[in-house]
């Protein structure tokens, strides 16, 4: 398969390997889309125009929590419980990323092994890159590559800190937050925000001695959903247990997604969320653009480089510095 490199490199024979469901060349698509070269990007955007026609058809669920709550473990088990009922399945996971290198450190795939060992579904650890929130700069581009491919499910899950509920929230259909049992005192500690954006809260590890405890932290989180504002009036989030561990509950779960999706096509909601999401995503990748032009035009680089110092030295505002920096990227 030809690589960007090549001369000959020709965007449309990676989009028909891809569309044949090419594992390697989803991969390599993904690989394209996440480099920062010029040239890459070049061919990137040519080739998710080119697949555009072939998007939008699967369900996109974003997975957020707290470290240890069992991300990983629930999208195993979610995973293998719709592979089983005839689904592909795609999982970008963003991790973070190291200071160093930019690259992936935690490495899902080893914490997902039934689901990573399975033909019909896809992987993709993704470095975060020190993007706001955690979340990789191409993650969306990600999501069209491979509902491209035919995964007709993916899940985005978080690193679960910063701004990533956010940034995740905008780019997928339903948001599952997961929360541990032992409400009572987390509960004081969650962010209202997160509660506000859920589509629905699963309380995880319901197993053992642990039941009571998870039940009676799905009562408390019902009840701090009531003093709160849905995101939709024709949608109020549930608050459900399970068990990643057994896979308890993962059937309930998952019907709660369909349940979401039916009752906001049936109102316009899905619909408008979706063009919503488009004009983010427009705006998003124009700050992306402009932060590149400020990083690899040698011209303004050097000139920012020396503004930078005037501000630090208190010789020029912010306002002012802002104000030339947006004159040179004319």
């Amino acid at each position: 398969m030809p690589t960007p490199t090549n001369p000959r490199f020709d965007t449309k024979i990676l989009a028909r390997a891809l569309r044949a469901g090419h594992r390697a060349a989803l991969a390599q698509a993904i690989t394209l889309i996440e480099s920062r070269r010029s040239d890459h990007q070049a061919h990137a955007r040519e080739l998710v125009q080119a697949l555009l026609p072939h998007t939008g058809k699967a369900i996109r669920v974003g997975i957020t929590g707290s470290p240890g709550v069992g991300k990983s473990t629930t999208i195993d088990a979610l995973g293998m419980f719709l592979i089983e009922r005839g689904h592909k399945v795609a999982v970008l996971a963003v991790d973070p990323s190291s200071a160093r290198s930019g690259g992936s450190i935690l490495g899902d795939k080893t914490r997902m092994a039934r689901l990573s060992a399975s033909e019909h579904a896809f992987i993709r650890p993704s470095p975060s890159s020190g993007t706001l929130g955690g979340v990789a700069a191409k993650t969306r581009e990600g999501m069209l590559l491979c509902e491209a491919a035919g995964f007709d499910v993916v899940l985005v899950e978080t690193v679960g800190i910063g701004q990533s509920e956010t940034a995740v929230c905008d780019m997928t259909d339903f948001f599952l937050a997961l929360m541990l049992p032992g409400a009572g005192d987390e509960l004081q500690g969650i962010k209202k925000g997160l509660v506000e954006l859920a589509d629905m809260i699963a309380i995880n590890k319901a197993d053992g001695d642990n039941v009571k405890r998870a039940n009676a932290a799905a009562g408390e989180y019902r009840s701090a959903l009531h003093i709160l504002t849905p995101r939709s009036e024709h949608w109020h989030p549930p608050v459900v247990t399970y068990s990643a561990l057994t896979a308890t509950g993962i059937a309930e779960l998952w019907q709660k997604v369909l349940d979401h999706r039916s009752a906001m096509t049936a109102s316009g909601d899905f619909a408008a969320r979706r063009r919503e999401q488009q004009v983010k995503w427009m705006w998003s990748m124009l700050e992306q653009r402009m932060m590149a032009r400020l990083r690899t035009e040698a011209s303004i680089r050097s000139k920012v480089k020396k503004i930078e110092a005037e501000v630090a030295e208190g010789h020029v505002t912010p306002a002012v510095a802002a104000e030339q920096i947006v004159e040179w990227l004319r």
